[in-house]
């Protein structure tokens, strides 16, 4: 069988795709929408030794499977067009299978190398003592995705440097707009004013840090990641606001403080492991004062039933240990833990945009980010930003942000009959 036989066995004849393969077969109508090219045979070993997302990922980044129609940095256009094949697909029969295998035997059995950006595996990295969520794991898995190049996700993040989901009134606005503007929600949504106290877990390069101080207000950031310290701190001197804001290389449970007027935790919770939600919200109901709040950001999956990992593919090469629950299993460690959840909300469509335009920075800035980076990992930013706006457009994740309180003693209202934090009611939400 030659490649265009192998992928017949998967695709309907009349689907809308043309493949030409190295081999010199080609499958469908050149007249198809979508037009792939399978380039040399390692990708068809990619795809022999792990079919799912992980096998795809790596002839992808490695440049074996492209497209004449496909911009690196910005690949929705024709990721979507894949997601609309899923109709024309079908399962290869048992003796389709075994022709296929045979025909690639007889080629020789081989296992080519994963790309050099790749990550270990979670078994080899539990091998080296590395285990899922303690301390010592999490300081590595959090700087092999943040410890890259502060220069090369500014090329995408752009000058506001917040790498979660912005908020936008409009399709129309800036991502500065929109970010700003889901920082300053975040604020108005824990009420906190000039000479409160805040700690930010997760900080990133320090964009809440800097808006916080502005407002007057005394804010702790933390990360893991060096990078992000060295960013943050040089961008709150620059600003003149070291004597309100600070940025430290510290784990969260690290955090000698407490009596917090108020808690962030914005797009930090993917890293955490739905086994140590509980734990984890217990450490930060005891960093509050009573009535203190928490606004907790997080990336969700849309079912309860769903699979708490994100597969091989985000597990090497984005988020190690990476884990995604349900809104209805957040909030119920929430409220378990001793919060009253008093507000919740889904920014799924607004995360979509947000990544169309990381996407949109990353291809305008794209011979830059190859001369940064090198072509693999570039290519891998563009797909993992294309793929995860299109998965939030099909709603197989969220976005939620809950508000919490931290009861007192008294058992009094914590909060007005309206939301105070409702300054534009033209917001999208």
């Amino acid at each position: 069988m030659n490649v265009a036989d192998m992928i017949a066995a998967f695709v309907d004849d009349d689907a809308d795709l043309n493949v030409k393969a190295f081999d010199g077969s080609e499958f469908g109508s050149p007249d198809a929408t979508l037009h792939l090219d399978v380039k040399n045979s390692r990708a068809v070993y990619y795809m022999l030794e792990h079919p799912n997302d992980l096998g795809l990922a790596r002839a992808y980044v490695q440049g074996d499977i492209d497209s004449p129609d496909m911009l690196p940095g910005d690949p929705y256009a024709v990721f979507k067009q894949l997601m609309a094949l899923k109709s024309s697909a079908h399962a290869a029969s048992p003796t389709q299978l075994a022709r296929i295998m045979a025909s690639i035997a007889s080629h020789g059995l081989r296992h080519p190398k994963a790309p050099d950006i790749e990550g270990p595996s979670r078994t080899r990295r539990m091998m080296e003592g590395l285990m899922p969520h303690s301390k010592a794991g999490d300081a590595v898995t959090v700087s092999y995705h943040y410890n890259q190049s502060n220069d090369f996700y500014r090329l995408f993040l752009g000058p506001s440097m917040t790498y979660t989901c912005a908020v936008f009134n409009s399709p129309d606005d800036t991502l500065e707009e929109a970010q700003e503007r889901k920082l300053n929600l975040v604020l108005d949504k824990l009420g906190v004013k000039a000479g409160d106290r805040l700690l930010d877990i997760g900080c990133g390069w320090g964009s809440m840090e800097v808006l916080a101080a502005k407002r007057g207000i005394h804010v702790i950031g933390v990360t893991l990641a060096e990078d992000q310290v060295q960013w943050g701190q040089e961008w709150i001197k620059r600003e003149g606001l070291e004597d309100l804001a600070e940025i430290r290389q510290m784990d969260y449970r690290d955090v000698p403080e407490g009596d917090f007027d108020a808690i962030c935790s914005l797009g930090m919770m993917e890293h955490v492991g739905f086994k140590n939600y509980a734990p984890y919200f217990k450490e930060i109901l005891d960093k509050l004062k009573p009535n203190g709040r928490l606004l907790n950001h997080q990336i969700t999956r849309t079912k309860s039933t769903d699979n708490k990992t994100a597969g091989a593919f985000i597990d090497r090469y984005i988020f190690p240990d990476g884990e995604l629950a349900s809104p209805g299993e957040i909030e119920m460690v929430i409220q378990d833990t001793g919060f009253e959840v008093i507000h919740q909300e889904n920014l799924r469509q607004h995360y979509a945009l947000t990544l169309h335009r990381w996407n949109r920075n990353l291809q305008e800035h794209w011979d830059e980010a190859v001369s940064m980076v090198g072509e693999p990992k570039a290519r891998l930013w563009g797909m993992y930003m294309a793929g995860s706006a299109l998965n939030f457009e099909l709603d197989n994740i969220q976005i939620h942000q809950f508000l919490c309180v931290k009861p007192n003693d008294e058992g009094t209202d914590r909060y007005p009959l309206r939301p105070w934090w409702v300054k534009n009611p033209e917001i999208v939400r």
